[in-house]
């Protein structure tokens, strides 16, 4: 399974992120407000629309999409994945909201006022993270490779291989769209990488270390990691937060 990835990969990862930081610019952040979340909900994909967030939640018996009120952590809304599928990330698109699942090669369509289903569609290997840049759908699937998806037919027209220092970047997770340049977790890690989407190299890394107290994490067996970037684009105000965390945080960015 996906939370049982060979530990020696993980630190092989984190041994070579200096390299990979070599000539990219480091961020680290400040914390402008803390707000409530759902501790039982395993964050899959994260998004800011309309004064509320919308959240997908993984594990199979325990996936979901849910409506949030930012301010509370109250969840509005909420539709239940049958117990045979793992969900993974979401996007909206127009009148509707789009999820995919881990391994059974099938997303979901729904009304997004409303949660209704309306359709399903299928795409070959894994699904990870969704988001949109306005005229496109941007997928990742675990590997260092994003995919172009036109968001009438969800159909892939092309894809980009993410890369830092000439290195090919693996476990890009949860996507968020945030000002031309597409951010994307790297799962197991506290880093969050800025991705340029036109030659897929990352311009940036987000040092997130720190940011969830010890005090605040849970014995999760699943893996208590940073997962879920949201942006409201109107306010320029970022927000993250992970799985199974009880605090979302609303963050600045500051230049190391």
């Amino acid at each position: 399974m996906r939370i049982l990835i060979v530990l020696a990969a993980l630190a092989g990862f984190a041994c070579s992120s200096a390299s990979q930081s070599g000539g990219i610019p480091e961020y680290g952040y400040q914390v402008v407000h803390t707000y409530a979340h759902d501790p039982q909900a395993f964050t899959q994909g994260l998004l800011y629309l309309n004064g509320f967030l919308y959240e997908g939640t993984g594990l199979e018996g325990q996936s979901s999409i849910r409506k949030v009120r930012l301010e509370t952590g109250e969840v509005l809304q909420k539709h239940d994945l049958p117990e045979a599928y793992f969900g993974e990330g979401i996007v909206n698109w127009k009148d509707r909201l789009m999820e995919i699942t881990w391994k059974a090669e099938t997303g979901f369509v729904y009304d997004l006022a409303t949660f209704q289903p309306r359709g399903q569609f299928q795409y070959p290997g894994e699904g990870w993270g969704l988001t949109q840049d306005g005229k496109r759908i941007i997928m990742s699937d675990g590997s260092p490779d994003l995919r172009f998806w036109d968001p009438e037919t969800l159909k892939e027209t092309g894809r980009i291989t993410v890369t830092a220092g000439g290195r090919a970047v693996q476990y890009l997770n949860e996507l968020e769209w945030v000002k031309g340049e597409i951010y994307a977790n790297v799962w197991q890690t506290d880093r969050i990488a800025r991705i340029d989407p036109a030659s897929g190299k990352v311009v940036g890394w987000i040092d997130l270390a720190g940011l969830l107290s010890a005090a605040d994490r849970s014995e999760s067996p699943e893996g208590n990691v940073l997962n879920g970037i949201a942006y409201d684009a109107q306010g320029d105000r970022l927000f993250v937060t992970g799985k199974h965390w009880p605090k979302l945080f609303e963050i600045r960015l500051v230049k190391k």
